[in-house]
């Protein structure tokens, strides 16, 4: 989806957004590890151009502080920016639940790439490498938008279907990367923690070392499905690397 490929951009800060969002103590707890990072900004409630936005508030859920999000046919995004040199890049821990999948989702095809949950990590990279297909498609995002198109972004989701700890290659772009931490519903209706090494993470999607993480978010959308999806987040956090990243 579109949303997908301007996921780096400013996009449209959403007038609807509640105050809370921001100043949350899911926000709060989601800032502090980024707090002496270059270029960081709260977090927002960004919508995009022609999309319906996904609903988000705050939660205490199961003793956890929670960004609750629930999607009736819509894509939107809560984004903060940083600025993160390559030589810095460590772990990020994140967490979700989810009590349903998106029937007829499907992150390997136009019409259906939906998820309940996303966390996303967005790169600066050298554009002059893209491949002709993807310099036309930023040329296109640019001329509608008058925004860059991210060089790279790397997704977290849960599939419906398929091998869990699979990659996933966008439908429409080398330069969109989604690892499936989930897959099938044998895990719903529980809390979920990760900690994933970003440099590897990167060089598996992306077979090259990684540029700045200028960009977190996270995501819940079900526009392509026409359907309702909803999910729990917990706090977004980033922490030191504690061991080597070999060579791709």
């Amino acid at each position: 989806m579109a949303s997908l490929l301007l996921a780096g951009c400013s996009a449209v800060p959403d007038a609807a957004e509640p105050v809370a969002v921001g100043a949350s103590p899911w926000a709060v707890k989601s800032s502090q590890p980024l707090a002496s990072t270059a270029g960081r900004s709260g977090w927002r409630h960004l919508a995009f151009p022609g999309k319906i936005p996904t609903q988000f508030h705050y939660s205490f859920m199961d003793g956890r502080d929670a960004m609750a999000a629930s999607a009736v046919s819509s894509a939107s995004m809560l984004r903060t920016s940083v600025r993160i040199e390559p030589a810095e890049l460590g772990r990020i821990r994140f967490s979700w639940k989810v009590p349903q999948l998106i029937a007829g989702a499907d992150l390997s095809t136009r019409d259906a790439d939906d998820s309940p949950v996303r966390v996303m990590l967005i790169f600066e990279g050298d554009r002059s490498r893209f491949s002709s297909r993807d310099a036309l498609l930023s040329e296109l995002l640019r001329t509608l938008t008058g925004e860059e198109m991210p060089y790279a972004t790397l997704m977290y989701v849960w599939c419906s279907k398929g091998e869990r700890g699979r990659l996933i290659a966008n439908p429409r772009t080398a330069r969109v990367r989604t690892l499936a931490m989930e897959s099938g519903p044998a895990r719903l209706n529980q809390w979920l923690d990760y900690e994933r090494d970003i440099e590897a993470d990167y060089r598996r999607a992306f077979g090259e070392k990684p540029g700045a993480l200028v960009g977190i978010g996270i995501m819940t959308d079900s526009d392509n499905t026409r359907s309702s999806a909803r999910a729990w987040y917990g706090p977004v956090r980033l922490a030191p690397r504690t061991t080597p990243v070999a060579a791709p």
